[in-house]
Order: structure tokens, then sequence, then C-alpha cells
């Protein structure tokens, strides 16, 4: 885009925190479609123009969206998932799609094993024990499950995965993954195809797997049962991979022993039944939600736009 040049006119789905909003101001018009109580009436106001799109992971775009604005051409995603794009809808139109994976891999990685211990070691009980006088009335917290020298499986080894089972390592546990193939990358770890094999094996099994139509509730009864009533799961992945009424039904009679959930179906507005539980552990999407990753997101999903829109290279293409 030349300085002279009338600015692109972007569509912005969901909002962005000021780091974010003042530079896209900056670089193009954005038309906030989250603001206007007439979605569909504003959507139509502004899509002869709008060629590009700005949208978050759980927000994506689908296809009624896609359909409307006949100038699109690229569509950048605020997060590494991007199933919530109707890339079918992209495909046929050859609209070009970009996420911002990598600069989040770590910090997903930190908050699942977070979650794996807070839960493990009772952590969010045992602060209220303290704060309201159970210590000092009732005596010692009840005694919790070690971590350390236990068995992990990872169910998707790709770069969140990973990071996930070298952190695990650290607390000497035995690691095995399941994936399309075994990985040269992970030669101390070892590979399980079958993922109900996997949790077989798993005292904690993280999911960590990308989102698509074939990984649809991949955690289904077979596979939550198979982790069994002392085993754990904690997914920092997409709520999608895990069946949420088998997981409800396992958790609340006993079959699955715990939970550690970043991620729901319908999020914020999660099912009522998982506030009834004390053996899942519940946390609000924001396994990415440190400063420094989320300042390079909205980076990455500003390069990105940047880059189509100046003929360059996309840096993080999906299509």
């Amino acid at each position: 885009m030349s300085a002279s040049s009338r600015p692109v006119e972007i569509l912005q789905v969901g909002p962005y925190p000021d780091w974010d909003q003042i530079p896209l101001d900056a670089t193009f018009t954005m038309h906030r479609s989250f603001e206007a109580d007439d979605k569909a009436g504003f959507l139509n106001s502004v899509a002869g123009e709008v060629r590009g799109i700005a949208t978050r992971g759980e927000l994506g775009t689908d296809r009624a969206m896609i359909e409307a604005l006949p100038k699109l051409e690229v569509i950048s995603v605020y997060g590494v998932g991007y199933d919530a794009v109707d890339l079918a809808a992209c495909r046929e139109r050859g609209i070009r799609v970009t996420n911002t994976p990598d600069v989040l891999t770590r910090d997903v990685a930190d908050l699942g094993v977070a979650m794996m211990l807070a839960q493990s070691r009772g952590m969010i009980g045992a602060e209220k024990w303290v704060r309201d006088g159970s210590w000092a009335s009732k005596g010692l917290y009840p005694l919790k499950d070690r971590v350390f020298g236990k068995k992990a499986g990872v169910l998707g080894l790709g770069h969140i995965g990973y990071e996930v089972a070298k952190r695990l390592s650290g607390f000497d546990m035995e690691i095995a993954y399941s994936d399309v193939s075994a990985k040269d990358y992970a030669p101390d770890w070892q590979f399980i195809g079958d993922p109900v094999d996997l949790a077989r094996h798993a005292d904690f099994l993280f999911v960590t797997l990308a989102a698509s139509p074939q990984t649809r509730h991949i955690v289904g009864r077979e596979v939550i049962e198979a982790v069994g009533p002392e085993g754990m799961i904690i997914n920092i992945s997409r709520a999608g991979n895990i069946d949420e009424d088998a997981l409800l039904d396992a958790l609340e009679q006993g079959r699955l022993g715990s939970a550690a959930l970043d991620v729901f179906e319908g999020e914020p507005k999660l099912n009522p039944r998982f506030l009834a539980l004390d053996n899942v552990l519940l946390q609000p999407h924001h396994a990415s939600g440190t400063f420094e990753t989320r300042e390079a997101m909205g980076k990455l999903v500003r390069d990105n736009l940047t880059a189509h829109f100046s003929g360059a290279d996309l840096l993080t293409p999906v299509l």
C-alpha cells in the first residue's frame, strides 16, 4: 500500500486491545461489526468496499459473511485456531487465510502444565482452605495426588503438544503421544497411534491437537473411560475435540477422575453441569493470555494484512 493510496477497508469481527486497535486504525479503515446493533444491516452497508477481515479464532468467519463481501481477499485470524473460519467457502473464492501460530505456543503449554499441577495438587481448594479459616479450624488440607513419575499422554504432537511434552519431561514423567504418524523429532517418547490406547497409558491425557471436522469428538466416551477413575484430561486445544456430554457423564459418575479445561462449547456460556462439579478445573480460555503473547499475536494479524495488500508473501498462511 502506498502512502497516497486510499486505506484498505477491513471488517473487524471482534474487539482488540488498544495496542492493536490503534495501529490498525492508523493503517486501514476498520469497520467494527461487533459494535453494530444491526449486524446484518451494517455488513450490507460496507460490503461493497471491504477487502479484508480481521477476526479472532473463536469468532471465525462463516460462509454467509464471506459470501456477503464480493471484494474479500484475505481473512487474518487472531489466534492459532481457524476451525471457525469456513475454509471451503474461502477455497471456492480464492480467499487467503492466515493465523497466529508459534507466538503463543509456549504460553499455552505453560498453562496446560499449570492446570495439571493445580488440579492434581488441589491448589484452588487449598488456597480457599487458608482464606476461609479451615486451616486454623479443621487442620491440614486433605492429601492430593503427585505428578512426578506418572504417565503422560499427549494427543497431538504439534508445536504445542511438543512444548507440553518437553515440560513434562522435567517431572520425570513417562511420556507417550498420538498423532497421524511417529515424529522423528521425538525419539525419546513412545508413539501410540490409537487415542484409546494412549488414554489407557496415561495418568494425565493432554489434548493439544488442531481442531478439524476429522478431530471433532476424537476424545469421546471410549477415550474418556480409558483414562479412567484415577486419571485426568487436560484440554488446551479446542472444545470440539472433546465430547462434552460424554465428559460430563464420566465426571459426574466417577468414571473419569478429573479434568482441567480452558475451552468449552458455546463459551463463555458453558454447560451449567460443569459448575456443579468439584473434580474439574475451569479456566476462561486464556492459555495465550499474557501481555507478551497477545501483543505478538496482534502484530502478526496486522503484518499479515499489510503483507497481503502490499503484494508480499503472507507470514503465516493457512490458505
